[in-house]
């Protein structure tokens, strides 16, 4: 597969309105390499993943962040090495958090839930996903759960006694009080998100939701696996492999 036939499968797979949308959230760093045979993903693009990306001879990096212009000076020597390397790098944040086999729909998939009702959503803010289990689980093994699918500590508030049946979640930086107040709108006793704040924890008690809280990086990997397994499904010729990206967000 060259560039020009992973940006068509990239097209087909997110609709136009979407990508329009966003159509500054997602792109190319670097194009130098054409030929991809090996594609390595993760969330977040950094100097570690780029040199697990070297070692492993990947010929194009796909995550779900470019590097933030905030955390001064990452993009340009991720940029610098990717040339170097001579590996690409493709994006694609808002666009995979509103897909139907996004972040959110991916971890409702991991964690089990029966039935979606409804995918994440772009009005004006990012709406939670919200789905529904066929029969009600404890808080315990819905939290045991996850910490196995996230392979990772979660943070975890249980606000009532009931068992969970209907939960909404929003990765990543789900963490404002308005999500939460959606979710609860909905009829969701449970939350989950990948970041959280001293108001999300206040309001969700407040309000009686769990709140179970993943890492950023973690709660959205999912999603960056399911895009890569969608475009391996349209060139089988690929080999895909999952960069390591350390769980440093809940290391102490």
């Amino acid at each position: 597969m060259n560039i020009t036939q992973f940006k068509t499968i990239i097209n087909k797979l997110f609709p136009g309105n979407l990508m329009e949308e966003f159509n500054d959230d997602y792109g190319f760093n670097n194009t130098s390499n054409n030929i991809i045979k090996t594609i390595g993903y993760s969330t977040n693009l950094s100097i570690e993943v780029i040199e697990q990306a070297k070692t492993a001879q990947v010929d194009l990096i796909l995550t779900h962040h470019d590097a933030w212009d905030f955390i001064y000076g990452l993009k340009d020597e991720c940029i610098k090495r990717l040339k170097e390397y001579n590996i690409s790098h493709f994006w694609i944040h808002g666009p995979l958090d509103y897909i139907e086999f996004g972040t959110c729909t991916s971890l409702m998939n991991k964690i089990g839930i029966d039935n979606i009702i409804r995918f994440s959503e772009y009005k004006n803010y990012s709406v939670p996903g919200i789905g529904e289990f066929n029969e009600a689980k404890s808080f315990e093994d819905l939290l045991k759960k996850m910490k196995i699918e996230l392979n990772e500590p979660v943070r975890a508030w249980k606000n009532h006694k009931n068992k969970v049946k209907k939960v909404g979640v929003l990765t990543g930086a789900g963490h404002s009080t308005d999500h939460i107040k959606f979710a609860f709108d909905q009829g969701c006793d449970t939350y989950i998100t990948g970041e959280v704040s001293l108001y999300t924890i206040q309001y969700a008690q407040f309000v009686g939701v769990n709140l179970l809280v993943g890492s950023h990086t973690f709660t959205e990997i999912f999603g960056v696996e399911s895009l890569a397994l969608e475009i391996m499904e349209r060139n089988v010729d690929l080999t895909l492999i999952q960069l390591k990206e350390e769980h440093f967000e809940l290391s102490n």
